[in-house]
């Protein structure tokens, strides 16, 4: 836990660390056994002297806890995730993982102490089928307020996990460890260069933590808060311990709240950004322009006719060598919801005047995510008339994306009218997604609310 001396002054902080020491790198080898997660949220809260617990605590209209199930969600190889929380609160958690769509989440009934809360979800690990048997098996416990977890540090620990039985994150102290007498005297001081400070995530191989908790004493039950000493004493496991980032900071106190939420809403973002162009941090947390512009998906909304357009949109984009992947789903519903999550540019088909309610559905989608919050979300309306079919009123677009810009949303139009003549039909896809890979690559606010002409 970090203690008052060790929180930088400014949040931005918390957002650099030096490659030289974390040695983190992008996550470039598969994972080919089950991991999955147990988050331990059962906790009151008190150090943050408020009513509400800090894991459910709203940051821009969000749950702290739901940051930090996405930052898991968004791990590929990451099979299930279980939240342990207070029998109080199972309707709120439940109502919570409905509410911004988390798919990977199950939640269980936690105990009386932090020990007994990581047992029923280890527990319940036991219960689930993933297609391998259990000693193959990694399961990783991270505390719910810690919500800013990167998925190559996540690879570190797993593969450290998998190869020694267990492993865990570390920070060096910070300020000397003292031990006092009962009248309040300094009795001892510790060699702060010989200890560290033990941070989540921990990594087991599941076999071991599930044997370790079976061996406990109602002792380490209601007075243990270190899982990794339970592996040690009770499997002889010896957990290989590996220097995390800063980024793994917890909400603690009220103050972290607040530093919390300048995290997400992205406010030191282009402080962040000037000093990287300038050489002077290394930064793990800011999402460069270009990331942005990677990839978009075409929603079809389930309609044939779409289905058949994206199939062609896609080869237009292929012959225009972009750089932008393209996902083409029916709808953002189920698993599609991944989609959301890991894209900030979606294309839409619209047939009809009415299919602009279907756009509405795509926002609420997205805000769902978050992903408004960090970074405008692009949505380009690819509208198909006939002569027989009336095209989009202009001015019910622009006012149509003047709300959705309120809400973060870049809403873009480009109509284009079908041919019957296949090489006039073929260019008019070009252009269109000339038109479109442009919107998105240049995210032109200019632009915005306007139909233009394919």
């Amino acid at each position: 836990m970090m203690e008052e001396s060790d929180r930088p002054e400014h949040p931005e902080t918390f957002l650099s660390s030096q490659p030289e020491k974390n040695n983190l790198g992008a996550v470039t080898v598969g994972v080919d056994f089950p991991v999955c997660v147990v988050l331990p949220a059962g906790g009151s809260g008190e150090r943050t002297g408020l009513q509400t617990p800090k894991q459910f605590c709203l940051l821009l209209g969000r749950p702290l806890i739901s940051y930090t199930i996405q930052a898991f969600e968004r791990v590929s190889w990451i099979c299930s995730i279980v939240v342990v929380v207070a029998q109080e609160n199972m309707d709120l958690m439940t109502d919570i993982v409905g509410r911004f769509q988390h798919t990977k989440v199950r939640v269980v009934a936690g105990g009386c102490t932090r020990h007994r809360s990581i047992c029923n979800g280890v527990m319940a690990l036991s219960e689930e089928k993933e297609g391998e048997t259990q000693e193959n098996k990694v399961v990783i416990i991270h505390d719910a307020v810690r919500p800013f977890v990167e998925e190559d540090f996540l690879y570190q620990i797993t593969m450290a996990a998998r190869e020694h039985g267990a492993s865990g994150a570390i920070r060096p102290l910070v300020s000397t460890v003292i031990a006092t007498t009962s009248e309040g005297f300094l009795d001892h001081s510790l060699e702060r260069a010989k200890y560290r400070a033990s941070e989540m995530p921990q990594a087991f191989k599941y076999n071991i933590i599930h044997r370790a908790y079976q061996k406990c004493t109602e002792a380490d039950f209601d007075f243990g808060t270190e899982c990794l000493h339970l592996v040690l004493r009770y499997c002889a496991t010896n957990a290989k311990l590996i220097e995390g980032p800063p980024t793994l900071w917890k909400v603690t106190y009220k103050r972290d709240l607040a530093a919390a939420e300048s995290v997400v809403k992205g406010e030191l973002r282009s402080i962040l950004f000037s000093k990287f162009r300038e050489g002077l941090i290394w930064c793990t947390r800011v999402v460069l322009p270009d990331t942005l512009t990677q990839s978009a998906c075409v929603i079809t909304d389930g309609c044939s006719h779409a289905s058949r357009l994206a199939d062609s949109l896609h080869e237009a984009f292929c012959s225009l060598e972009t750089q932008i992947k393209l996902n083409i789903i029916p709808d953002v519903t189920g698993d599609n919801v991944r989609y959301l999550l890991k894209t900030w540019n979606f294309i839409q088909f619209s047939m009809n005047v009415s299919d602009l309610a279907k756009v509405e559905t795509t926002f609420a989608a997205v805000e769902r995510t978050g992903q408004t919050l960090l970074h405008p979300v692009v949505v380009i309306l690819v509208h198909v008339s006939t002569p027989d079919r009336w095209a989009i009123e202009p001015t019910t677009f622009a006012e149509l994306a003047l709300a959705a810009k309120r809400r973060n949303i870049l809403l873009y139009g480009v109509h284009v009218q079908q041919s019957k003549d296949a090489e006039r039909w073929a260019r008019s896809l070009s252009k269109v997604a000339e038109l479109t890979s442009a919107l998105i690559r240049e995210r032109s606010e200019a632009l915005v609310g306007q139909l233009l002409q394919a």
